[in-house]
């Protein structure tokens, strides 16, 4: 009999062949291997989620708070004038002769022959009007004699100023007084100079008065002197320039009537048009400062006074808005002002508060919340919301008198996104 050989599987073959293959520590080492390369993804995977996630620092704009000087303005338009100004009018009724003077045509006081009316007769005045020329001479002698007093009080008040300016002075030297003290006491100074002048001006004007009464008089009276040529000639009452010429050609003209304007273009004002809220902070004798007049250099006024009516003005929007008159005197000298003259346009910064030394940082810092000023400081990268207490503000910068100190960091125009807690940095800004 012939063997039973079982028949041949391959498959079988293979499979015990693999069984029965010797194990090396390789082989295991690259199952490990293997088995970790999912979890090393999926923690891949996690991290970039996470880091994906993860909440950035906010890019902010960071200021540091310093100290230095805080200058309170209030600002607006305003125009110059002359201070003393003449209306030269016709003393009596007549033809007047054509008038060849010019604006800004030099004069002098009580030499200068600005017009000539032709009267066509020596008998000026009948009884009635002789009894008033009478009367007005006595009032122009009489406004002769208060002027002189009004100057006289002027010059004893400006003597008096510059005394006390002095002894100020010598005491701040000994730094018995403060600066302050000093400016007022220039400040008063200055008001009595203006206040002599405008009473030595109001004098000429007084005793001019005086001479067209007595002169206008004089034709009317009986038995008067009767000129071969009978014309009034008006001279001019102050030396200066001509500011304006209301009538240049020949033409009947009545007494009173206005024939031209006088002035000396160097002895200049500014009268500031202010919104009425900002008008009750401002104080006599604060400093202006005068820009955008044409020259490289700002000039500096004092005010006079505030005027204590205002008047409604349609601004360019068309809003009603009520205004009140600062007026101001230049303190710059003529020299430094050769060009400037009548109602030119200039504006005015009147300082209403200034302190050398104070602690600042911008006004865009600053947000309310439950009723007190707050602000972002960053430490250590991260925003923290403080309580603080603000001072005076001139729009750009605030005055911090509690809750921050010199060197903190605080972010500018903080927005909804900066919140207590969150991480920011500095915004990098690429000059253009």
């Amino acid at each position: 009999m012939r063997p039973v050989v079982p028949p041949f599987n391959l498959f079988t073959s293979m499979s015990e062949t693999t069984n029965t293959a010797p194990s090396f520590p390789g082989a295991r080492a690259g199952k490990r291997k293997r088995r970790w390369l999912p979890l090393a993804g999926v923690a891949l995977l996690a991290a970039l989620l996470v880091a994906g996630l993860w909440p950035r620092p906010q890019p902010v704009e960071i200021a540091t708070a310093a100290r230095g000087a805080l200058r309170v303005t209030v600002e607006d338009e305003g125009m110059t004038r002359v201070v003393n100004r003449y209306v030269v009018a016709a003393p009596v009724s007549g033809q007047l002769r054509r008038v060849e003077w010019k604006a800004g045509a030099a004069v002098q006081a009580g030499k200068t022959v600005l017009a000539v009316l032709e009267t066509g007769a020596p008998d000026l005045l009948d009884a009635s009007r002789l009894a008033q020329a009478e009367a007005r001479l006595g009032g122009a002698v009489a406004a002769v004699e208060a002027a002189s007093a009004q100057v006289s009080r002027a010059q004893a008040s400006h003597a008096l100023a510059k005394v006390d300016r002095e002894r100020v002075r010598s005491l701040w030297a000994s730094n018995t007084v403060s600066r302050q003290e000093v400016d007022t006491a220039d400040m008063r100074e200055q008001v009595a100079a203006q206040e002599k002048r405008a009473a030595e001006f109001g004098l000429k004007v007084a005793e001019y008065e005086r001479q067209q009464a007595e002169a206008v008089l004089q034709r009317g009276r009986a038995g008067g002197p009767v000129p071969a040529d009978p014309g009034v000639t008006v001279l001019s009452p102050v030396t200066g320039r001509v500011l304006r010429v209301f009538q240049e050609s020949s033409r009947m003209m009545a007494a009173g009537s206005a024939l031209m304007e006088v002035g000396d273009p160097a002895d200049l004002e500014v009268r500031v048009e202010v919104l009425s809220r900002d008008a009750v902070v401002v104080q006599p004798g604060a400093r202006v400062l005068l820009e955008q007049w044409g020259g490289a250099e700002p000039l500096e006024a004092r005010v006079r006074w505030v005027e204590p009516s205002g008047y409604t003005k349609i601004s360019a929007l068309g809003v009603e808005e009520q205004r009140v008159n600062v007026i101001c005197d230049l303190v710059s000298p003529p020299e430094a002002r050769p060009t400037l003259g009548d109602a030119y346009r200039v504006e005015a910064r009147i300082v209403v508060w200034e302190n050398p030394d104070v602690l600042l940082i911008p006004a865009g810092a600053l947000f309310q919340r439950e009723g007190r000023m707050r602000a972002f400081v960053v430490e250590s990268g991260v925003a923290r919301e403080r309580g603080l207490v603000a001072g005076r503000s001139n729009g750009v910068m605030t005055e911090v008198r509690e809750g921050l100190k010199e060197g903190d960091r605080v972010v500018v125009y903080p927005g909804d996104k900066v919140v207590e807690g969150r991480r920011v940095k500095e915004l990098s800004i690429t000059p253009r």
